[in-house]
Order: structure tokens, then sequence, then C-alpha cells
């Protein structure tokens, strides 16, 4: 079994980061897709614009945005999206990259905690 890392899109890539995949539904402002370097964009996976409206990256919801998000994992499209991701991490390391300014409260943790 790889590794599960979390990133943030707008940071110097790593050569320990294995395959680099953007979890955002919009691709990130500013950043052309030569400089972000990323392999694949698995946007199947990103919550919903509602959920992420709603949530607006409040730490105080993120307990309840979890609970969510992984009820629309759940939906046929996002469940194959994220068995890709699962694949990929049993081949090697995979850093699951967001735009967010604290990744530790992204969907890009919640993502991370349930593939590794």
């Amino acid at each position: 079994m790889g590794r599960v890392r979390v990133g943030r899109v707008y940071d110097e890539p790593a050569s320990s980061d294995g395959v680099r995949v953007l979890v955002d539904r919009v691709w990130p402002r500013g950043l052309g897709k030569d400089k972000a370097r990323v392999d694949e964009w698995c946007k199947q996976v990103a919550p919903s614009t509602e959920l992420r409206k709603w949530y607006a990256h409040d730490p105080e919801r993120f307990a309840e945005f979890t609970r969510r998000y992984r009820s629309e994992l759940r939906e046929p499209e996002r469940e194959r999206a994220l068995e890709h991701l699962r694949g990929l991490a049993r081949d090697g390391t995979v850093t699951l990259l967001t735009a967010t300014k604290d990744v530790r409260i992204s969907q890009a943790a919640v993502l991370a905690e349930m593939i590794g």
C-alpha cells in the first residue's frame, strides 16, 4: 500500500509527491496547468457546490462537513472516483491537492483519511 499525502496545489511540487491529484471542482485561480504539475484532476470527488458554500471552510463546521461529504461520496459517480484514488494509492504515493489555505480542514484531508 502506498502513502496518501495532502497538499496545496500552489506549493512547489516535491519529488516525494508521487501521483499529484487535484481534488477541487474548480481549477485554482491564477495557476497555470504547467506550473501546477498535476497528474490528474479528479473533480468527481469534490464536494457539491452547495456543500462547499455552506461549509465556507469554517473550522467549527468541519465535523458536520465531513459527515455530509462522506454521504455525498456514496453517490455512484463519486464512489467510482474514490475507488480510482484508492487504486492509485495501492500502487504508490498519492498527493491530494487543493487550493484551500488550511488543508487540515479540507475535502483532501477527508479523502486522505478514507483512502489511507
